[in-house]
């Protein structure tokens, strides 16, 4: 059974930077498609960015754009979101999760098209 385990949330000042680390277990992410996304209290859970299982397709929700970037590493079995410029409204739980939709080269940022989903990390952007 696949389990993934986020890590790399914290507090930060704005403008500050933060990776997000999404490590798998139980099983290889080699042929998972993986998203970001992000919750902030009273709002509705957001996808963020997702990568594909082929590495050669990458999106970002137009708030994220230019400032997050998604990378994995297959031999660490683990999915990266480094988050730079950060401000108050990225501040949210963000939690990792994979899937195998078809073709390896489909990357999709809908939470309903995850099965498997991490716990959560908290990111917190304050002065």
């Amino acid at each position: 059974q696949l389990q993934l385990v986020e890590s790399g949330g914290g507090l930060v000042q704005p403008g500050g930077s933060l990776r997000l680390s999404c490590t798998a277990s139980g099983s290889t992410l080699n042929y998972h498609a993986i998203g970001w996304f992000r919750q902030a209290p009273g709002k509705e859970r957001e996808g963020v960015s997702c990568i594909s299982a082929s590495n050669g397709n990458k999106k970002f929700a137009e708030s994220v754009e230019g400032r997050f970037t998604i990378s994995r590493d297959y031999d660490k079995n683990t999915v990266y979101l480094q988050m730079n410029g950060l401000n108050s409204e990225d501040t949210a739980v963000y939690y990792c999760a994979a899937d195998t939709p078809p073709g390896i080269h489909t990357c999709l940022m809908t939470a309903n098209d995850y099965n498997y989903w991490g716990q959560g990390t908290q990111v917190t952007v304050s002065s």
